[in-house]
């Protein structure tokens, strides 16, 4: 990596979480300048402008909050344990894997009229992690872990909705009771459709 590279990725870490608390609309240059320590010509140097700054921010909290979410699950041995790791990813919205809470969420409720760059991004983010989902359910009923006529992209739908759902309140109210029940019905869903 040069120089530069290393800066540029140094501005991406420094404002990917500010992005992710305050938005992209209410983060000013300012706001990075003074996390990076960095003048408003270096930071240029790197970004166009704050919308380029802001998509490089957005993928690097998506693939932030991927990356754990892979890691999570890959310690699962089974698909049904998959799906159960997923879930329990979520569990706690009050203290998220990502700083700021969930960008699928933040990023995708402020770009849905405005931004259409960063809601493709998002959207794209939204279809990657209901395809773990559906491929796990998909593996399981080739294991003979699930029912043969359980619907994976139903499920998976279900799953995304009811999660973000349960983030957007858990987040709002301060605590995490609704995300509880939330989970609790989830994995009841499983146990549901388990042989």
């Amino acid at each position: 990596m040069t120089k530069g590279e290393e800066t540029r990725q140094f501005i991406i870490e420094k404002a990917a979480p500010i992005f992710n608390v305050k938005g992209i609309a209410a983060t000013a240059m300012s706001d990075i300048m003074e996390a990076t320590k960095l003048s408003k010509g270096s930071m240029y140097v790197h970004f166009e402008n704050k919308e380029v700054l802001a998509c490089a921010a957005v993928d690097h909290n998506m693939k932030l909050l991927g990356n754990k979410l892979q890691s999570a699950i890959s310690k699962a041995k089974t698909a049904k344990g998959e799906i159960l790791a997923f879930i329990d990813f979520f569990n706690n919205p009050l203290n998220p894997p990502v700083t700021g809470g969930c960008p699928l969420l933040n990023f995708g409720t402020e770009a849905d009229d405005t931004n259409p760059i960063v809601k493709e991004k998002v959207n794209g983010g939204i279809k990657f992690t209901q395809q773990i989902v559906e491929n796990s359910i998909n593996k399981g009923i080739t294991n003979g872990e699930f029912k043969p006529d359980w619907n994976a992209s139903e499920f998976a739908v279900i799953v995304f909705a009811m999660l973000e759902g349960g983030n957007l309140i858990a987040r709002t109210s301060g605590n995490n009771d609704k995300m509880n029940i939330i989970i609790k019905t989830l994995k009841a869903i499983i146990e549901e459709n388990s042989i």
